[in-house]
């Protein structure tokens, strides 16, 4: 049987740097809607109607295709507990996968319910908590500045990547290691941002945040993780592996990179990035945290504000010189037809993942794609997010 083409092969871009699996996915905003906002959502929300599956159908049908082998997508509408579930390509029904940075939104999570019990001080200098880590150039950057990435904390350094040879994906590194590598590559000549007043994109924030929770609770973070979220809400696919564990439980995808698969891999991205789940969980976590379920009315507030700051230079995420992550560990976009979502992207070898959501929790969409390294799968990402959010409700 002759396969259609892929309705994604004109938009891809040749070109995928592997090295860089902390970084969440460029999302691209419209100008018209970022340069005023309350009239696209005032247009969106008048436009809301039920999801229209057809658009999704057909993005679907032209995969598995040279750049993303394979895909799943689960979008609800409304109070429905029922959702629209689309496959591509050697994909199981209920896949687990890895999730990777998507991960930052739980363990924002978690902080924010030690800062609500007191344990965490928001605005504390980090260094206050972990002094042993955090070096004197930085005993200004706050607890909350490492949450919303305007810490100016330098970028990550020697995480895994192609430059380290066959099986690259399988090399295991400590929090501890990925945070000093960082700050010894910077050195002494590293000219940081003022502290608050650039959001930078930084998976090392992250890492300073889940050993601050380590150290306050005197547990893991896995234990916290498992404690706070993963039980109460009855998460039975979500985990984060330990340091030695490379699987991922069945049923699953089997993805490649470059002709080698990479199922199996180090979960070494650890609270920044290396949880494992499946869309049922991810939309299950997502509608209790914006229904105020998992934090008290201050800290829920949090989730959703995004900070005064500028957007840094490198900062490709956010578009417009506008920053657009919370303290909450979300990112807010505001798709081309207006519609504003709040969610969160991730990428491990093999896999992108995504979960978004209107504010509302009117339209929500959970997917994971399994890009094969041959060019950005950033385009598939887009076609994903506007074909669930058509006619969505604005946030």
């Amino acid at each position: 049987m002759r396969r259609r083409p892929s309705v994604f092969s004109r938009s891809a871009v040749i070109g995928v740097a592997l090295a860089a699996v902390t970084a969440g996915m460029v999302l691209p905003v419209s100008a018209a809607a970022a340069a005023s906002p309350r009239a696209s959502r005032a247009a969106a929300a008048a436009r809301l109607t039920p999801f229209d599956p057809a658009p999704m159908r057909e993005l679907l049908a032209g995969l598995p295709d040279p750049v993303v082998s394979g895909a799943l997508v689960e979008v609800r509408h409304g109070g429905s507990g029922r959702p629209w579930t689309g496959y591509a390509g050697e994909v199981p029904r209920g896949a687990h996968f890895r999730i990777g940075s998507v991960t930052k939104a739980f363990t924002s999570t978690v902080v924010l319910q030690l800062v609500a019990e007191r344990r965490i001080a928001l605005d504390a200098p980090v260094r206050r908590y972990l002094p042993e880590l955090i070096p004197a150039a930085y005993e200004e950057v706050t607890v909350r500045q490492l949450m919303d990435h305007t810490s100016g904390l330098p970028a990550p350094a020697g995480i895994p990547g192609p430059a380290d040879g066959p099986g690259w994906w399988l090399k295991r590194l400590s929090p501890e290691q990925v945070v000093r590598a960082a700050f010894a590559k910077a050195g002494d000549d590293w000219t940081a941002p003022r502290p608050g007043a650039v959001q930078q994109y930084n998976g090392v924030n992250t890492f300073v945040v889940g050993l601050l929770v380590e150290k306050v609770t005197g547990h893991t973070f896995t234990e916290e993780l498992d404690r706070r979220l993963i039980r109460p809400l009855g998460l039975r696919d979500t985990s984060l592996p330990t340091a030695s564990d490379t699987t991922i439980a069945a049923p699953h995808a089997r993805p490649s990179l470059g002709g080698d698969e990479v199922t199996e891999q180090s979960p070494w991205a650890w609270a920044e990035g290396g949880m494992i789940s499946t869309a049922a969980d991810l939309d299950r976590f997502l509608t209790a945290l914006f229904r105020g379920r998992l934090l008290p009315p201050a800290e829920q507030r949090l989730v959703f504000t995004v900070p005064d700051a500028s957007n840094g230079p490198d900062n490709k995420n956010c578009v417009n010189g506008t920053a657009c992550y919370s303290i909450g560990g979300l990112m807010r976009v505001t798709l081309d037809n207006g519609v504003t979502v709040w969610g969160k992207t991730g990428s491990q070898p093999g896999w992108t993942t995504g979960m978004f959501a209107t504010r509302d929790l009117k339209r929500r969409a959970v997917y994971s794609l399994n890009p094969t390294g041959t060019a950005s799968e950033r385009p598939y990402i887009m076609a994903v997010l506007k074909a669930a959010f058509a006619d969505g409700s604005a946030a």
